[in-house]
């Protein structure tokens, strides 16, 4: 695979829609080899060794970003989602801390819902989440249990705790576009130069110009931090109704102020712990 290593703009944070972003396409090579003969200085036709699929770039991309989360045991992050959840396009921002191994996730809510806490270890609580409101006649509730497809939950959720976090995030869109790789119709774009605000980033951008049964997505973007390799935002849109307008945002999940391998016990995902408000 050959990617360009320059591009004269950058894929911003929002705003712009695919066809605006500046990019360099994947480049495919062909093996066009040709024999000489010697006599004759004549070429005889030889068989083309067929391009690989677009895709298998964009998917060598996601495996590097996976490698690159393969020493990450446990991390802090501000994690924002926005996704449409049925009817209701849901935006939040919260406070994360995650750990591998086990399966641990603590969330705090900054925004809305300020206050909110969510506790999920996996193999514990009978794989319930634990949750407890910050304000409202709810916090008087206190901490209470809930299966993690329980449908409170999944009013304002696209996706269940157990595909929280960088490695779950890159390891389904790896799933998918593996999936997708088995047909045709899909277009692949590289931009070396993307940036998230301030934040510089690679990105890879995989469209299907036509809806097909097959493809869930319209347009599929991937970012990673220029330093660390890691997948710091994934964004899917859904195919507009009309040619002229703009594809809809589906979903975006978006990781920020990364900070990993801080040494996360068990006290960080204890309902116990002092700075949580779990039993206050």
């Amino acid at each position: 695979m050959s990617t360009p290593r320059h591009s004269h703009g950058a894929m911003r944070d929002r705003g712009a829609t695919p066809r605006d972003l500046p990019s360099r396409s994947f480049r495919f090579s062909r093996c066009l080899p040709a024999l000489l003969v010697l006599l004759g200085a004549a070429v005889l036709p030889a068989q083309e060794t067929p391009p690989e699929h677009p895709l298998v770039p964009a998917i060598r991309l996601a495996q590097e970003s996976l490698q690159a989360l393969s020493s990450v045991r446990d991390y802090q992050a501000t994690f924002t989602k926005r996704e449409w959840v049925g009817t209701q396009f849901v935006a939040q921002q919260m406070a994360m801390k995650l750990r591998e191994q086990p399966f641990s996730v603590y969330l705090h809510y900054d925004k809305p819902n300020a206050g909110r806490e969510i506790l999920f270890v996996q193999g514990r609580n009978q794989n319930k989440l634990l949750a407890h409101e910050g304000s409202g006649l709810k916090s008087l509730v206190g901490t209470i249990s809930l299966a993690i497809d329980d449908e409170s939950v999944k009013a304002e959720n696209r996706h269940p705790i157990t595909d929280m976090g960088m490695r779950r995030m890159v390891q389904l869109l790896i799933e998918q576009w593996e999936y997708e790789s088995k047909y045709g119709e899909i277009d692949a774009k590289y931009y070396p130069d993307a940036r998230i605000g301030n934040q510089l980033c690679e990105a890879v951008e995989a469209t299907h110009p036509r809806p097909r049964k097959q493809f869930r997505y319209h347009v599929t973007r991937l970012y990673l931090d220029k330093k660390t390799r890691f997948p710091i935002r994934i964004e899917n849109y859904g195919f507009p109704r009309t040619e002229n307008e703009t594809p809809p945002l589906i979903e975006e999940y978006t990781f920020s102020d990364v900070r990993v391998n801080l040494g996360l016990t068990d006290a960080d995902f204890d309902t116990r712990n002092p700075a949580y408000s779990f039993s206050k």
